[in-house]
């Protein structure tokens, strides 16, 4: 994962190259440092509860804005509408998301930062990074308006959406696990993952780095998939709003998930007090771990939490957020702004 395209010349910069600067979304600042751990370092403790309040706080100022304008209006949105602000949305959230990231990075530092440095992003892989991270936060809200869109109604959540919340991620996470698992496992699907295996110390702007087949699997497949079954097999409403609000759970997992910051956290979910007393909770390192150490046959498979990991039998060990190497008393509470 050669990069040094960042110190290159400007005049050799394509337009991707300058997207990237221009919104500064890089993972580091080139001349700032990073702290370095011993593995046996305590590690500091995101709240879980503030983290429900940062994407309630990301997922709730779009519709918040909806809500004024069509009062304001007497008009409800298109659905042409709706899919071009809500997308606009994801980006400036992303965006945000990865810039609170950085600033945590260069104060607590990164998981197995003693061996390795975070990847950045290619040389040759720039174009490709850029268009998976438009590729997620466009086709997302896309299928979504498609699927779930009623002008008729176009501002509502359902009373079932804490239902829905605590089902969404282990309904998604069992179609991921499936797919991911077999594209491990399987000769025929692993040349369709491998692009993504490539770092072994990703950072967020990675998170979608993948080829074409597994971008429209996890970008768009299976979230309808997950959708589908919440809505057709659960009988949940799952509206668009409801469904937004689910994304932005996903999209904030995602992004910390690959994201190797050095503090223990688990990808938040209404489904958690389940999961932690099963210990099938999905901490910040299980994925990072699994780049680290599965190029074929592997560990820690689930995305969203560590269910189907539990279930059938692919839990790996973790390293550094184990419960006895986590200062409970260093707390981090992710910036809102």
């Amino acid at each position: 994962m050669k990069s040094t395209w960042r110190t290159a010349d400007k005049r050799s910069w394509y337009p991707q190259h300058w997207l990237l600067h221009i919104l500064n979304v890089h993972p580091q600042e080139l001349n700032k440092p990073v702290p370095v751990h011993a593995k046996t370092d305590k590690l500091p403790y995101l709240v879980a509860w503030w983290s429900h309040v940062w994407i309630w706080t990301h997922a709730g100022w779009p519709m918040l804005v909806q809500f004024i304008w069509q009062n304001y209006t007497k008009q409800p949105w298109s659905a042409l509408t709706t899919f071009s602000f809500y997308t606009l949305a994801m980006q400036i959230n992303s965006i945000h998301q990865i810039w609170i990231m950085r600033r945590l990075g260069h104060r607590i530092g990164f998981l197995d930062g003693d061996k390795h440095p975070r990847d950045g992003v290619p040389d040759v892989g720039v174009f490709k990074t850029v268009q998976s991270l438009l590729s997620t936060v466009t086709f997302r809200p896309m299928i979504a308006v498609i699927a779930s869109y009623s002008r008729s109604r176009s501002l509502s959540l359902s009373p079932w959406l804490i239902v829905e919340l605590a089902l969404y991620g282990p309904v998604l996470d069992l179609f991921f696990y499936a797919y991911h698992r077999s594209c491990h496992e399987l000769d025929g699907l692993w040349q369709y993952h491998r692009t993504h295996h490539l770092t072994k110390h990703p950072n967020v702007l990675l998170s979608s780095y993948a080829d074409t087949e597994q971008e429209f699997l996890e970008i768009m497949l299976i979230p309808f998939l997950a959708w589908a079954v919440l809505k057709y097999v659960f009988g949940l409403p799952m509206s668009f709003h409801d469904w937004w609000v689910c994304h932005e759970y996903v999209i904030f997992s995602e992004a910390l998930g690959h994201s190797g910051l050095r503090m223990s956290s688990c990808s938040p979910s209404l489904a958690e007090p389940f999961l932690y007393a099963i210990g099938a909770e999905l901490q910040l390192e299980d994925h990072d771990l699994h780049h680290r150490k599965g190029w074929r046959k592997s560990t820690n498979y689930g995305k969203q939490t560590r269910l189907w990991d539990k279930v059938f039998g692919t839990m790996g060990n973790r390293i550094e957020c184990t419960e006895n190497n986590t200062d409970y008393n260093d707390k981090i509470y992710i910036p809102l702004l």
